[in-house]
């Protein structure tokens, strides 16, 4: 568990009052106008040497400094240091999430669509209630087979919203969730895969953000946000471009893990095993044009 470095030995108070001069004429006090004037010790003390000296009754220095370094998030094994919201108090599994899933490269489809899932849960719910309801969202969803998802009847969405008050999602997201099952279907068919969609907007190469502290981590970034346009155009729903930067951070499309972060330099290994994929020249432009098609049908479905 995350907690305080070992803490130096306790300082007794008595030390710190005491005042009095060392025997050695470097340490002499003198008075200039009325203003005590302490000479520096000829060397930094220890606490045992200034024990000793107060039990000879050969004097000690009036204050001792010690540094004592900041705390930070450590783990249970010495030096681990991680991402600054793990906490002493983060329950186990969150911290399990946090040292071998989030931030680790995804290219399964199914566990892309997964994550995509949980990453819209977000807004109702937070990552370690999400972890602790995740069997039942896998059984809620077939496991997150986005065919079998993909043809769940209203009748079927019904009964998960009414059936008890302890309801995993809103209806609302539950009807997201069956058309973006239904949507991967169709993005797969334009890109051979829903993992070479999402990781052609990075290239094929996650992206490290290199941060020093969590307020600097953001909520979303111009990228999310030209996925969740780009999602919004092709049918799928709850996408905003908060859920899809949650969404690349907990799939390794973006490395968000802090620097001081053990799991830095575990994803940098991730990265740099990456294989050098050349992005498909068209790629981008069957991009925009499956979009338009796809704009166009839903337009015309309007109409």
């Amino acid at each position: 568990m995350p907690g305080l470095r070992p803490e130096s030995p306790a300082i007794s108070p008595e030390l710190v009052r005491v005042r009095t001069s060392l025997a050695a004429a470097s340490s002499k006090v003198a008075t200039t106008k009325g203003k005590v004037v302490r000479a520096k010790a000829p060397a930094e003390l220890t606490v045992v040497e200034v024990e000793k000296r107060r039990k000879s009754g050969k004097g000690i220095v009036s204050s001792v400094r010690r540094r004592i370094p900041p705390p930070s998030p450590v783990g249970p094994e010495l030096g681990k240091t991680r991402c600054s919201w793990i906490t002493a108090n983060s329950e186990p599994l969150y911290i399990a999430f946090h040292d071998e899933e989030w931030g680790v490269p995804v290219h399964d489809d199914q566990k892309l669509f997964e994550l995509l899932t949980l990453s819209q849960a977000l807004a109702e719910l937070t990552w370690p209630a999400i972890l602790n309801k995740r069997e039942e969202f896998r059984e809620m969803f077939d496991g997150f087979n986005y065919a079998s998802v993909s043809e769940f009847t209203d009748k079927k969405i019904n009964l998960f919203a009414k059936s008890n008050g302890n309801m995993l999602l809103s209806e609302q997201k539950i009807r997201a969730v069956v058309t973006n099952a239904k949507k991967v279907h169709k993005v797969i068919k334009d890109f051979g895969s829903f993992s070479n969609y999402c990781w052609s907007f990075v290239n094929h190469k996650p992206v490290k953000s290199s941060f020093r502290y969590a307020r600097l981590v953001p909520i979303k970034t111009p990228r999310s946000e030209a996925i969740s346009k780009d999602l919004m155009r092709r049918g799928f729903q709850c996408v905003g471009p908060t859920t899809i930067y949650s969404f690349m951070q907990v799939t390794g499309i973006v490395d968000d893990h802090l620097s001081s972060c053990f799991r830095s330099q575990a994803c940098r290994h991730h990265r740099d095993s990456v294989k050098n994929v050349r992005a498909d020249p068209g790629l981008i432009e069957r991009r925009l044009s499956s979009s338009s098609s796809s704009e166009d049908s839903e337009t015309n479905k309007d109409v």
